[in-house]
């Protein structure tokens, strides 16, 4: 062979050794070989065989190389999307015109997947952004969110307000409204829709567009399903302030702002002290006492209903053994378990840990448990844990129910000792007949399957006084007591036991 044809061939091997790089390519060495052969013979075939190899072994061909192109960077639409719409803004102020962007969040998703499941979903997906497509400008921009949202960055136009881009909004619901066939089953699926004006964001660039869009999407969901929602400067002050209380509310835990306070449950029959219910309270330095429904949903949203929990149980029972160190009786406290708690395979143990750390029995503690989670609940670890706790010796309370649609074979399934009977059924029962045929329902069913209740919401002497007659165990609300912080538990037991030498009176309205 000659030195020229030596040099061609090495020239080859390398080129086919920097495009060996990629894995698929790999299976043209045989061919490279065979053709070695039959243009320069033996000497050609060695030097193939046991060339190519060794040169694409040192370039590095025989190692995994992603297909970058296959799998774009985390985040990579919402970085178009923003660049995009930094064009359209920046065009939009060149030439005196406008543009918005519009945010579509499908609703209710999670109830399809666990009837249709991930590959339905999957579908759903698709089909919407198919649809979307064809709802759309060639000009205008979508694209799809995290989770189940959409985005959409409308071209430039001379003119647009509020109405125009409204009915836009209205078109894409229309679009995704109609329905999905998947394996011949029709699928109905409806958006809520947030957008923004370029006019009303906080700032005019891409940035900002899309924020406030998906702030007004937000409200949006808030308020659906279908529902359209603008951007407006009070949304963005209504978020600073959720984001200035949620960035608050480690530290309030840390530092003993949240805390239990104490209402208490009594006998109907004999106004005689039961237990008191532990619930979470929080006084802001600055703002004073902030309500529940304020702050409880943003310690959810921000990870902490596991941790409130146990800090509300530990002051729980700190208090119980204040009482019993003050000689007070008080038989039992009553602690509200989220699903975040109620999921940690390890509860049962730190629970008993807890009780011998205050040295209490665990039948002074009642494990509250609201009856949407026992309604909804598939979670082997959840029903593992609430038997786990009843064999204990823990109480176990039904919270709120009436609301959560609890099978019977369920209440049984978790070993529920009591049930709380839901305020909405407690109010006007003296007066109401259609309440009183309910309440007495429920209790001849709590009768019959050996199960203690308790009537929360009890505001008036004459509702206390119906219910004792009507065979309900325990009753507390604002009737018998406000929620008080613990200092104050100690006066109101005195003041009780003081007025509660026989049973309440049947009050006139008692029929």
């Amino acid at each position: 062979m000659t030195q020229l044809m030596r040099q061609g061939l090495g020239i080859a091997l390398g080129k086919m050794a920097q495009h060996g790089r990629r894995p698929e390519n790999l299976a043209f060495i045989p061919a490279v070989t065979l053709a070695s052969f039959w243009l320069w013979g033996e000497e050609g075939l060695i030097l193939a065989a046991l060339g190519l190899p060794l040169v694409m072994l040192i370039a590095g061909a025989f190692r995994y190389m992603p297909d970058r192109a296959a799998a774009p960077p985390p985040g990579a639409p919402r970085a178009v999307l923003i660049h995009r719409m930094e064009d359209e803004v920046l065009t939009a102020l060149r030439e005196g015109k406008t543009t918005a962007c519009l945010i579509l969040h499908l609703d209710e998703v999670a109830p399809l997947i666990d009837r249709h499941g991930h590959g339905a979903h999957g579908e759903i997906l698709q089909q919407t952004l198919d649809r979307l497509r064809g709802a759309l400008r060639n000009a205008d921009h979508l694209a799809r969110l995290e989770g189940d949202s959409f985005a959409v960055a409308l071209h430039t136009v001379r003119h647009a307000d509020l109405e125009s881009v409204l009915q836009v909004a209205a078109r894409l619901q229309s679009a995704v409204a109609g329905p999905i066939i998947i394996d011949s089953t029709r699928i109905y699926v409806t958006a809520s829709v947030g957008f923004c004006l370029l006019g009303r964001a906080p700032a005019a660039n891409g940035r900002a567009l899309l924020e406030a869009a998906e702030l007004a999407a937000d409200d949006a969901r808030k308020n659906g399903p279908g529902a359209i929602r603008a951007f407006s400067p009070e949304l963005q002050r209504q978020r600073a302030n959720r984001g200035a209380l949620r960035s608050d509310l480690e530290g309030a835990l840390e530092q003993g702002q949240i805390l239990p306070w104490f209402q208490p449950q009594i006998s109907a029959k004999t106004g005689e002290i039961t237990g008191f219910e532990a619930l979470a309270r929080w006084q802001h330095p600055r703002r004073g006492l902030i309500a529940p429904a304020e702050f409880l949903p943003l310690i959810e949203q921000a990870g902490l209903a596991e941790r409130l929990g146990e800090v509300i149980l530990y002051r729980a029972l700190t208090a119980l053994a204040a009482w019993d160190a003050a000689e007070l009786g008080i038989p039992a406290v009553a602690v509200n378990f989220s699903a975040e708690q109620l999921r940690n395979p390890r509860l049962p143990e730190l629970l008993k840990w807890e009780l011998d750390r205050f040295d209490l029995t665990p039948d002074r503690l009642c494990i509250e448990v609201l009856e949407t989670v026992v309604a909804n609940t598939d979670n082997d670890v959840i029903v593992r844990n609430i038997a786990a706790l009843a064999d204990l010796g823990c109480g176990v309370d039904l919270d709120d129910f009436g609301t959560g649609h609890a099978a019977i074979a369920s209440i049984r399934r978790l070993a529920i000792s009591r049930i709380k009977i839901d305020r909405s059924f407690i109010s006007h029962v003296d007066s109401d007949p259609e309440q009183q045929r309910m309440v007495t329902a429920i209790l001849s069913m709590a009768d019959r399957l050996g199960l203690a209740t308790v009537a929360e919401g009890v505001e008036t002497a004459a509702e206390q006084a119906l219910l004792t007659q009507l065979g309900c165990g325990h009753v507390q609300g604002f009737g018998i007591a406000r929620p008080m912080p613990f200092a104050d538990t100690v006066v109101w037991v005195a003041a009780q036991r003081a007025r509660s030498a026989g049973p309440p009176r049947i009050g006139r309205h008692a029929v």
